[in-house]
Parts: structure tokens; sequence; C-alpha cells
């Protein structure tokens, strides 16, 4: 009985200091309400910029060479360049701003009853793509009736 707790013990302290080690506990930046939530401090800022919506390489270096800092770590920023990136990716649409428009865009299309509209309303590739092999995506979130 001894041996199999300090057994137990020994496996759960070693489990314990492992999770302590990997970094199991990931901090996040808030950079503010609706512009897209919390961009990971671990990462340098042009990486860590596209984990917002909207924001992909293209943009995240045009905004960290507009921010005129370096590629740095975000846990390096201080609360001066952190309120400058603020107030810089406010001027962009992004994060749930983005969504948003877009499901309006979709709504009004399914509205409007147009050749996208419809193919958005099945569930089908809208921009020409082939469906006879393919579209395996846009077919699998369609609910089957059972029959092919």
């Amino acid at each position: 009985m001894f041996g199999s707790t300090g057994i137990v013990s020994n496996i759960a302290l070693r489990l314990r200091e492992n999770l302590s080690f990997r970094g199991v506990a990931v901090r996040n930046i808030n950079i503010g309400g609706g512009l897209g939530g919390e961009i990971p401090d671990n990462k340098r800022l042009e990486y860590a910029l596209q984990h917002i919506h909207g924001i992909g390489r293209s943009k995240a270096h045009h905004i960290v060479c507009e921010l005129g800092v370096d590629n740095k770590y975000v846990k390096d920023l201080s609360k001066r360049e952190l309120f400058s990136l603020r107030e810089l990716l406010a001027k962009y649409l992004i994060g749930n701003d983005l969504k948003k428009l877009v499901q309006r865009d979709v709504v009004r299309l399914v509205g409007i009853q147009c050749y996208r509209g419809i193919r958005h309303a099945d569930a089908l590739p809208c921009r020409g793509q082939r469906t006879h092999t393919n579209a395996r995506t846009r077919k699998a979130m369609r609910t089957y009736s059972g029959t092919r």
C-alpha cells in the first residue's frame, strides 16, 4: 500500500512539473472591445496580430511598419505602444464587425435570390468550383436525407 501511494504521488509530482515546464497557461493581451479580442503575448507582434479575424500576413506587416516599432514580442511592448496599437487597429474593419458585415452581405444575397445567394442557401460553392468530385468542405455542412 505504501509503495503504491508513493508511486502515484511521484507520478503526480512529475506531471505537475512537466505541465509547468511546458507553460500550459497561455497569457493573452486584450487589445480592446470590438477590435477582435486577444492576441497571444508569447509571439512576435507581426505573427500575434494574425490571430485577429481579418488580419493576414500582409496587413500585419503593414500595421507593424506603420506603428514604427520593431517586431518584438508582445509581452515586451510598453503601455504607450499598446495604446497606439489599439488606436491603429481601430481604423481597420476587423474582428466581430467584419464577421457581421460578411454575414449581412450573405443574407442580402440570399434575400434577392441571385445565383450566389442560392448557392449560399444550398451550402454549395458559389465561385465556379466543380462539385462532381470535390467541394467536400461545403457539401459536408449539408445534412443528407439518406439518399444519394
